[in-house]
């Protein structure tokens, strides 16, 4: 039986570094983020939906996610419109993914919002990414185009990473070397990858 791990984590707390740690070791990896790029890319299956709710912020390049955020952003009706575009599509491929590594003993549902949007409910553990606080800051603001404020205004969008930990079974420190991070994956691979049942 396979084991779903959700993977999650604030924003700069190195989710995505940790999410490859595990393809490395030929853990199958479900990243909602990509999944939506490619909906929301050219030709996407959810253009022709958020065009005609949102005219104009979509193209032959697919969607412009600056404008769609900045249609968003401070509004939450629109945020909610959007995701009821969106969050379906990403849960027919998640299940779609699910079915083709039912045979795999561990698989990784890599999802920034997993707590936030209830996405804990559907996996069997969970495992957060987290860092300290300052270390997180200096990553996030050396982003290109980074602010204070947007910086701000995203953790808002996100649950406290305080929070995340107490929710989470599982932690995975990356305010540390690389090479004390892939420990830690290797360690939790080992410890539910090979096991029946989970």
């Amino acid at each position: 039986m396979t084991h779903i791990l959700g993977l999650t984590g604030s924003i700069g707390m190195g989710k995505s570094t940790v999410a490859q740690m595990f393809r490395d070791l030929n853990v199958p990896v479900f990243d909602a983020d990509a999944t939506v790029h490619a909906l929301q890319g050219p030709n996407g299956a959810l253009l022709p939906a958020i065009e005609a709710a949102f005219p104009g912020t979509t193209g032959p390049a697919g969607v412009d996610r600056s404008a769609l955020r900045d249609r968003i952003f401070h509004d939450p009706d629109a945020r909610r419109r959007l995701e009821s575009i969106v969050h379906p599509a990403v849960a027919t491929e998640r299940q779609r993914f699910l079915a083709t590594h039912a045979d795999a003993p561990l698989v990784v549902l890599d999802v920034p919002l997993l707590f936030e949007t209830g996405g804990d409910s559907r996996c069997d553990s969970v495992a957060v990414v987290t860092a300290d606080p300052a270390v997180q800051r200096a990553r996030v603001l050396a982003r290109p185009g980074m602010t204070e404020a947007v910086f701000a205004a995203i953790l808002a969008t996100q649950l406290p990473d305080s929070e995340k930990r107490t929710r989470a079974r599982h932690l995975i420190h990356t305010d540390t070397t690389l090479a004390a991070t892939q420990a830690q994956v290797a360690a939790l691979v080992a410890c539910m990858g090979p096991r029946e049942g989970g």
